[in-house]
């Protein structure tokens, strides 16, 4: 799950940027002063940005994928713990029934 809110988080914030490019062409002639006083402060904003992306896509996919997941592990604990168990058995019960 992690994966795949970096990898949603990484892409989100790469179209926000180039989706930024084609708005501010105009700033191209003075990029080398924007990035020469504002540089640092350019990428403190971008990890903050990045940071949060992936914690709203941490909290999405937690929120709507794992739904009810407490209910469905307990279901199945329980399934294991009784009689009627549907996992196979191990190499070494073959035997012995």
């Amino acid at each position: 799950m992690i994966a795949n809110a970096l990898l949603i988080a990484l892409a989100l914030l790469l179209a926000c940027l180039f989706w930024l490019m084609g708005e501010l062409k105009f700033l191209v002639p003075y990029k080398r002063l924007i990035f020469h006083q504002y540089g640092t402060l350019l990428l403190a904003w971008l990890g903050i940005l990045f940071v949060n992306l992936f914690a709203a896509v941490y909290w999405i996919q937690h929120k709507f994928f794992l739904k009810d997941t407490g209910r469905k592990l307990s279901h199945i604990d329980n399934q294991a713990r009784g009689s009627h168990t549907s996992t196979p058995l191990q190499n070494d019960d073959w035997n012995a029934h």
